[in-house]
């Protein structure tokens, strides 16, 4: 059988994966797909995200790193690009060789997700109200409470460190205006 059953739309491609493990064994849907692993959509998307950082770190090249002090048009895409390689060639690793893709939401995992778009509008929308410093501190604070970092103490750390870290980097490293909302 070239496709396996699943149980979410997203993992339609879920073909089987040689393992050099007993190939008629039957699994627990009824299939025959052995014990292998299976190369699903979420792998195949980490594999064009690794091709996609490999393209932005090659264009970047071209357009020149600059120095710290005055960073030329190149260096910030090309640690973006770099990043972006880094996480998703491990992603695709990982997909790899796990055994079986997991759907990808369940309801849980769904309300997670729809609160996150909910929070990053409400980031964009209000910004220019509050300013940038204020609603990226309560923003993050938000993401972290979704997400069930524990505690208080936790995403109050977080999401103070994370606004200090990106305030510093525009408005005093990289000298971009940020949106400052009342505060003028």
């Amino acid at each position: 059988m070239l496709f396996a059953p699943c149980d979410f739309p997203c993992t339609l491609l879920s073909i089987p994966w040689p393992s050099g493990g007993d190939e008629g064994e039957e699994s627990p849907k009824g299939s025959l797909v052995g014990k292998g692993k299976r190369f699903s959509l979420e792998t195949a998307f980490d594999l064009l995200l690794t091709l996609l950082g490999a393209v932005i770190i090659l264009v970047s090249l071209g357009y020149g790193f600059g120095s710290f002090r005055r960073p030329g048009p190149g260096l910030f895409p090309f640690f973006v690009g770099l990043f972006i390689f880094i996480f998703s060639g491990v992603l695709s690793i990982s997909g790899l060789r796990s055994p079986a893709p997991l759907a990808l939401l369940n309801r849980e995992g769904m309300k997670t997700f729809l609160l996150m778009i909910v929070f990053f509008c409400l980031w964009i929308l209000i910004m220019p109200l509050i300013g940038y410093v204020v609603v990226t501190l309560l923003v993050t604070f938000g993401f972290c409470r979704v997400m069930k970092l524990e505690g208080w103490w936790k995403p109050i750390s977080v999401s103070a460190g994370t606004t200090l870290f990106i305030y510093l980097l525009f408005d005093y490293w990289l000298y971009i205006d940020l949106p400052k909302g009342f505060w003028r």
